[in-house]
């Protein structure tokens, strides 16, 4: 009996010290009483809370998804179009054509995908430039499963927003809200079709606002590119390119974009087209099948802190002027804005980065003036300046490498080729004489000039519409084509290398302008 109740009166007092210790621990806040190493379970009110968020996403989901659309994109393969008589060389005597054939077939068709949403019940779609650019075909589904035919509206390399649209009536739609007033820290979905999953929508925060420049860069590659994007880490992918991005209203604030990422995949940064400047865009669009973007027709940066203190800003914010954009026929340089100048405000706003005066200035017609006030050297100055127009996609053409004398390509889709400027190496190689005239780089295979232009064909002129002119930049041959609509012809004049080794330089070629 002794060493039971010697055993006995030890586990008493363990107990007794366990007891006695919660007791202490409870009356010191360490823990609660009952509930040691655990924490304590949820409100009534916090549970409320979470259940009224979740019911919004909900809400918010099926309210817009049935405006999203997934976008299926086909672009016929890109084969170098080489010409008959080059390639009858290597398939005997009168077997050229069934030869060719085979050639036409060695490539598969490329396919895509993006996302996009309805803005309008019968059928306008907003998506981004990258979805559907060089897309011969576009498929368009629903989330009820209907299957449309789509066209493109326009598109705008600049802002990569474009517009598509299906024949239908009474057709889902997605209100518009304000980017203007989203806050840093604002819950949001985004919405689309990323990596093949249909119609997935993710949740985030806004994280940031007016990203670009130097946080951009690689992503900013046209000279009159727009760097105001909304930053999220809501799940962005490839495939959710051009779906909506919505607050807590239902609101679409923005078109979802990019995203920064080492791998092309998710990594906790995505970026959307704010809201207010892609309806900009879509109206131009729809209005006038272009953007009509007022500029000032400079280059711009945001400040860094030698340019403040050059400047004499006591603090670091504005917007660097850098070089004139056309060098000859800038506002700003004849308005008396110099490179080095800091602009600080804008139109009676205060102008902190670039993307606050890129949206002051776009909300300007081109043609009106407005007032720019710079800070120089330490003066304070103020111009009136006339915003032009930017030039659009096909104007807007690399300057030759001075090594290589080659420029960048810029297609044309009235025509269904791709152009660049004749380089000084191309004019010697093939012995064109003066470098003049716009090579061939690429010829769409179903496009108006399929089989009638070739590679390396040089255009020279346009001999129709009148009055007749000769074409060296890209610049030259899209004032023609701003002059022409579909379904009426224009006649050029083009030279080819081997027509010319043959005796027959030039030749006159007749084309009916595509859509």
């Amino acid at each position: 009996m002794l060493p039971f109740l010697r055993r006995t009166k030890i586990g008493v007092a363990v107990v007794s010290a366990f007891l006695g210790g919660l007791i202490v621990a409870s009356s010191l806040d360490l823990t609660r009483f009952g509930y040691a190493q655990s924490a304590a379970p949820p409100t009534s009110q916090e549970v409320r809370a979470l259940n009224e968020q979740s019911n919004a996403f909900v809400s918010i989901a099926e309210h817009v998804t049935p405006a999203v659309v997934s976008i299926q994109t086909e672009r016929d393969p890109r084969m170098a179009s080489t010409p008959p008589r080059q390639r009858g060389r290597t398939a005997p005597p009168g077997l050229e054509e069934f030869f060719n054939q085979f050639d036409q077939r060695r490539q598969e068709p490329v396919e895509g995908s993006g996302s996009g949403f309805i803005v309008s019940k019968d059928g306008y779609i907003l998506t981004n430039n990258h979805v559907v650019a060089d897309a011969d075909r576009l498929t368009v589904t629903l989330t009820d499963h209907r299957v449309f035919r789509a066209k493109v509206v326009g598109r705008d390399p600049s802002t990569d927003v474009a517009v598509i649209k299906i024949e239908g009536s009474d057709l889902p739609t997605v209100g518009f809200g304000s980017d203007a007033g989203v806050r840093i820290g604002e819950w949001v979905l985004a919405i689309g079709n990323p990596l093949g999953l249909d119609f997935t929508v993710t949740a985030g925060i806004v994280s940031a606002k007016g990203r670009g420049g130097r946080e951009l860069g690689a992503l900013l590659r046209d000279r009159y590119a727009i760097s105001d994007f909304i930053q999220t880490d809501a799940a962005i992918n490839p495939g959710n390119s051009g779906g909506p991005l919505v607050n807590t209203r239902g609101e679409v604030i923005g078109i979802n974009s990019a995203i920064a990422s080492p791998t092309g995949f998710y990594s906790g940064y995505g970026f959307a087209i704010p809201v207010s400047l892609a309806r900009d865009v879509m109206d131009d669009l729809i209005k006038y099948g272009r953007v009509r973007r007022a500029v000032l027709g400079i280059g711009i940066e945001d400040v860094a802190p030698e340019d403040a203190q050059v400047a004499g800003l006591k603090r670091i914010e504005g917007v660097k002027v850098g070089s004139y954009s056309p060098p000859d026929d800038s506002p700003a340089k004849r308005a008396g804005i110099e490179p080095g100048d800091v602009i600080v405000a804008a139109d009676g706003k205060p102008v902190d980065r670039v993307s606050s005066l890129q949206r002051i200035v776009r909300g300007h017609e081109p043609g009106e003036t407005i007032e720019i006030e710079v800070m120089r050297y330490g003066q304070r100055r103020k111009f009136k300046v006339k915003l032009m127009e930017a030039p659009s996609e096909q104007m807007v053409a690399r300057a030759e490498d001075p090594e290589t004398g080659r420029g960048e390509g810029v297609s044309s889709d009235k025509l269904g080729i791709a152009v660049e400027p004749v380089s000084a190496e191309f004019a010697r190689e093939t012995q064109l004489g003066d470098p003049r005239g716009l090579r061939i780089a690429d010829v769409t295979p179903s496009g108006p000039s399929h089989s009638k232009l070739f590679e390396n064909d040089v255009i020279l002129e346009v001999l129709y519409p009148l009055p007749r002119r000769t074409v060296r930049t890209a610049a030259d041959l899209q004032k023609v084509l701003d002059r022409v609509n579909s379904g009426d012809v224009i006649s050029l004049s083009v030279w080819n290398a081997q027509g010319a080794a043959a005796g027959q330089s030039t030749r006159v070629v007749n084309l009916r302008i595509g859509g």
